[in-house]
């Protein structure tokens, strides 16, 4: 049994809903995992879209919200969750935008892909105080058990 990831709020490969979205209200999706594996002692949520800032001339991959040291007894987030909300523990990282907290997509040219990438650890990190995404995974290293991901699209329509 694999790890997976899915959502009430789009499905995998499919079009994320705008209010998810700069052009919405800009909250999380719902986001629940089941099937961890033996052994897991923490989650890690990145979502990142490596199509910035124009698919057809990538330059970078654009953070957009990071979450680590969520528990294995927690089995989702609730869509818009707020940071009081997130389960006992969960640190975050920066996004960026230089700060904590998700930020959805708002992409200037194209259609672009967001992966919602959840690692299980085989550990708990320690407090990175707002870590960068490279932060993030050099801590991770040697510690991932297994991980998933689940892609959802966005591109802006006038």
């Amino acid at each position: 049994m694999a790890l997976t990831l899915i959502s009430t709020s789009f499905s995998h490969d499919a079009e994320i809903p705008a209010h998810h979205t700069c052009d919405g209200r800009d909250i999380s999706p719902e986001l629940s995992w089941s099937k961890l594996p033996d052994g897991t002692k923490s989650l890690v949520l990145i979502v990142d879209d490596p199509d910035a800032p124009d698919p057809a001339a990538p330059k970078m991959t654009w953070v957009h919200w990071m979450l680590y040291n969520i528990p294995p007894d927690a089995n989702g987030l609730a869509e818009g969750v707020a940071a009081k909300d997130l389960p006992p523990g969960t640190l975050q990282g920066l996004n960026d935008w230089q700060r904590t907290g998700y930020g959805g997509p708002c992409p200037p040219v194209g259609t672009h892909r967001y992966f919602h990438k959840l690692y299980a650890l085989d550990t708990l990190l320690p407090n990175l105080k707002h870590p960068t995404k490279a932060i993030l995974e050099k801590a991770m290293e040697g510690h991932v058990i297994t991980h998933v991901e689940l892609i959802g699209r966005y591109r802006r329509h006038p």
